[in-house]
Formats: structure tokens, C-alpha cells, sequence
């Protein structure tokens, strides 16, 4: 896969509807097209989409042993709605106890360093078990989320995965998330009515006043880009 393929997507493709698109992808690239979800609002609309259209596309999500009961919920929620199945990867085991036995449950409060390996182990790790062998990966990232993904495109190769991501809310905004969401009964975290706007893991995640930054939320105690590594913007 290469940058030349996500540019020859783009341009076949920039006639179609989002849906349009997944059907396409689904045709071209017959079980090698995967979708990760989190759960958050962005995801469930495109769980939906795939969905209602029976799209061939497999769908999982990282669970990184920490995440809040409210995911868990949305996560059954979803599943019993839609009739679709979700593969779950989790961190090797053996990571997780060697990082706890040397470093204790909390060590990525500490830095930025120790927060990146947290979130290498439980989910870089588990991500590139996820994505060998597929060709296209779907996500749910949006321009507005961060100035890193300001300058994101539709498709685009990712060369730490060696694939084509696949961005197809990219320049909606949080409001027609939310609206496409209310309109069609999309389940949603109930994290979101309380402030929460992205949400990871627990201990990493708290809602955020009205005014401040989309992303501020996250790892609240420290200053830096805001990303745990999947995304390298």
C-alpha cells in the first residue's frame, strides 16, 4: 500500500456518499478492511452505517483493561442493537504484569514517557495484532479534534501500519456527529451527556468545562500533543 493508492482512492471515490464509500471498500478489498472502535460518538455512526447496510467489514476494539463501565455498556448496548460482532484484542499479559511489577499501577501519571509506554502495551501492541494483514482501516478521527489532524485527509497511507486509513467523518463536526446520532437512535456512552467528549481509558480520561479544548480531557496532567500513539496525528 503507499501514498499513490490512498491519492487513486480519493479521487475514484470523491463522488460517493460515506456509505457509498464503505460498500466500495468492502467490494474492492474483500476481507481486508477492518474498523476500530472505541465507542465514542464518532464510532457509533459509523458502526451504524456498516451495519445498516450489512457491509462485509470487520469491526474490533482495543480493550485495554482500563476502560470505564459506561464503555462496557455501550459496547453490549451496540452489539444487541445492530446483530454484529465486535473482536476484542487485549495487551499480552506478560506486559502488563512486568510493567506493574516494576512500576506499579499508576506510573503513567509520572510522565509522559511512562504514559506512552502505558499506552503502547495496551494499545499499539494489541492494534498491530488488529491491523496485520488488512489493507484498509476505517477510523472515526475528525479534523476538529485536534490541530495534529487539522491537515488529515480523506484517505491517506499510513506508513507506521503499512495500510490505508480511511477517514470518513474527517470534516463532520461534533454537532452533525450528534445529530445523525439523536436521529437514527445510535446507542451512546453516557459519558457524553456529562462532558466527556473523547474518552479513553479511566484513569486518563475526565470531562471538560465549557470553553476549553476538545482534547483537554485527556492525560490532563500533562502538556503534550495529546496522543497515545495509534494516531500520529
Amino acid at each position: 500500500m503507499s501514498a499513490t493508492i490512498a491519492n487513486a482512492l480519493a479521487e475514484k471515490t470523491k463522488d460517493f456518499s460515506i456509505e457509498e464509500i464503505l460498500a466500495f471498500l468492502a467490494t474492492e478489498y474483500p476481507e481486508k478492511v477492518v474498523f476500530s472502535t472505541s465507542f465514542g460518538q464518532e464510532d457509533q455512526v459509523i458502526t451504524a452505517f456498516i451495519a445498516k447496510n450489512d457491509l462485509p467489514i470487520t469491526i474490533f476494539t482495543l480493550d485495554t483493561g482500563r476502560l470505564f463501565q459506561e464503555t462496557y455498556d455501550v459496547f453490549h448496548r451496540t452489539i444487541k442493537k445492530y446483530k454484529v460482532a465486535i473482536q476484542t484484542y487485549f495487551p499480552e499479559t506478560s506486559a502488563v504484569e512486568n510493567l506493574l511489577n516494576t512500576k506499579g499501577p499508576n506510573s503513567f501519571y509520572e510522565s509522559v514517557e511512562n504514559r506512552k509506554e502505558c499506552c503502547f502495551i495496551r494499545k499499539v501492541v494489541p492494534l498491530r495484532k488488529a491491523l496485520k494483514g488488512n489493507q484498509i482501516w476505517i477510523t472515526g478521527l475528525r479534523a476538529e479534534q485536534s490541530e495534529n489532524r487539522n491537515d488529515m485527509a480523506l484517505f491517506e497511507y499510513d506508513a507506521n501500519f503499512d495500510l490505508i486509513k480511511f477517514n470518513p467523518l474527517l470534516k463532520w463536526t461534533l454537532p452533525e456527529v450528534q445529530q445523525y446520532i439523536d436521529d437514527n437512535n445510535v446507542p451512546q456512552n453516557a459519558l457524553h451527556k456529562k462532558g466527556f467528549v473523547s474518552i479513553g481509558c479511566a484513569p486518563c480520561t475526565r470531562a471538560i468545562a465549557e470553553g476549553e479544548d476538545i482534547r483537554a480531557g485527556r492525560w490532563s496532567w500533562e502538556s503534550s500533543h495529546k496522543e497515545c500513539g495509534l494516531h500520529q496525528k
